[in-house]
């Protein structure tokens, strides 16, 4: 049986009683309209696989325009559709126009059932082969993109503080134990679980990183699980979840602090029966991932409030590597900046760049709230904006001094940051987008910050 769906478009009533008795048992769905004007309505509610479709729907008009039109709108919805077109002998000229311009194949009135079942078989295997080669194109670029990510250079540091994290690293990287990495944002979070990831014994299969922060509650299952085509209105094909994607690879979750209670708790049954299951599906399917997170947040503390389930937390806290803010690590500054420097000067062909001694100094008297990210930014706005060989101090603007810092009246670490990102929204006018990009952070990440200090 063809564990498909059949749309039979046909006036004639008795045509579609007669199709639909010796299909019925042939496919697995049947759908018979007499009206092609309710073709756009069936297609918007019901994954549809083959289109039986008639040439000719006005009584005594044989020119075959209108089989055509409808046909030509179902390929707009879906180009994968086998279409079959009905047509009576005379007009297989028609059919053959019908077939040039997009339809599968053609059946006569009246048919020969043995053939009609041939021509429906052939029409679903054109149909199951279309949807498998458009998935795998979209899986291979996606694939490809995470590939020359994983491809990057590593550069961490080399500080005392570093060196102890990656001890860490290359004790647990050999294990399938999951890891928990906390710390600011803009550490290097990611770069951390890659390397354990490139040091496992599964090196050779794909690290797939999702950012829960920017994964609403509503599609939280169909980006996590994947999806079957027609589980819901824009589900045009079927779609792997990063679970699937990541099999027998390295599964990163960055920013899980940000799940709803809801979205913990799926995250969490999958965790535990280490299968998945597509929406609208019910098929089981099996998953082996490595998993690691991250997050910027207190767990524990979420846990006390309510937030995150301590279930949830305790799954995948097996190891904890904690990455040091780049203030607590000032002898990895330089390491970084040349390393960048080497980036970007080659990105944007201004090679042979230097950057001067009293520059390094800068940079190392900086307290970088926004991290190793607010470097990188820095070095490449840098970069491009300098005409000389060698950069200096002036090629660096910095959005806050360490001494103004230092000299406040600020006692903790939250109340200098509260103090630095309401100083920044002051001198830029209230443009977060700028703020953002002066503090080496996103958008959303100051939205957070905004709410957090009540600003």
């Amino acid at each position: 049986m063809i564990k498909g769906t059949l749309l039979i478009v046909d006036d004639n009533k008795s045509v579609n009683s007669a199709l639909e008795m010796m299909l019925q048992y042939e496919v697995q769905k049947v759908i018979t309209i007499t009206s092609p004007k309710r073709i756009h309505e069936i297609l918007d509610q019901t994954e549809i696989d083959i289109v039986l479709l008639d040439m000719n729907f006005q009584a005594g008009i044989n020119l075959g325009n209108e089989g055509l039109f409808w046909m030509k709108e179902i390929l707009k919805h879906d180009n994968d559709i086998s279409v079959v077109m009905i047509t009576a002998y005379g007009d297989v000229e028609l059919a053959v126009k019908a077939i040039r311009e997009g339809a599968v194949d053609f059946v006569l009135k009246p048919w020969d059932n043995e053939k009609l079942l041939a021509t429906i078989n052939a029409a679903w295997k054109l149909r199951s082969s279309r949807h498998e080669a458009h998935i795998l194109k979209n899986d291979n670029q996606f694939l490809k993109k995470e590939i020359k990510r994983s491809e990057e250079r590593i550069v961490l540091g080399a500080s005392p503080t570093m060196i102890n994290v990656m001890n860490i690293v290359r004790k647990v990287a050999g294990t399938n134990a999951n890891i928990l990495i906390t710390g600011e944002n803009g550490t290097g979070k990611e770069l951390v679980a890659r390397e354990i990831h490139n040091l496992s014994e599964r090196s050779n299969e794909l690290m797939i990183s999702v950012d829960m922060g920017s994964i609403t509650e509503s599609l939280f299952e169909s980006e996590m699980f994947g999806h079957v085509k027609g589980a819901f209105t824009d589900a045009k094909d079927d779609r792997a979840g990063k679970f699937e994607i990541a099999q027998k690879g390295t599964l990163f979750l960055d920013e899980i602090g940000n799940l709803s209670s809801q979205s913990q708790s799926k995250l969490l049954s999958a965790l535990q029966n280490r299968y998945i299951v597509r929406v609208g599906s019910n098929k089981q399917i099996p998953v082996d991932i490595r998993l690691i997170c991250a997050t910027n947040s207190r767990l524990s503390d979420r846990v006390s409030e309510g937030l995150f389930r301590e279930d949830l937390l305790y799954r995948i806290n097996t190891i904890q590597i904690e990455v040091p803010p780049l203030r607590d690590r000032v002898d990895d500054i330089p390491v970084l900046a040349f390393h960048f420097l080497k980036i970007y000067s080659e990105k944007y062909n201004k090679h042979n760049k230097k950057i001067s001694t009293q520059a390094l100094e800068k940079l190392s008297n900086y307290y970088w709230p926004g991290n190793v990210r607010e470097l990188q930014h820095s070095i490449e706005k840098a970069v491009i904006l300098s005409d000389s060989s060698v950069l200096n101090p002036s090629d660096f603007s910095l959005a806050a001094s360490t001494k103004g810092l230092i000299d406040s009246n600020s006692t903790t670490l939250e109340e200098m940051e509260k103090k630095l990102i309401g100083e920044s929204i002051k001198k830029y006018d209230n443009n977060l987008s700028i703020v953002a990009s002066k503090l080496g952070i996103t958008r959303q990440t100051l939205y957070n910050k905004l709410k957090k200090y009540d600003l």
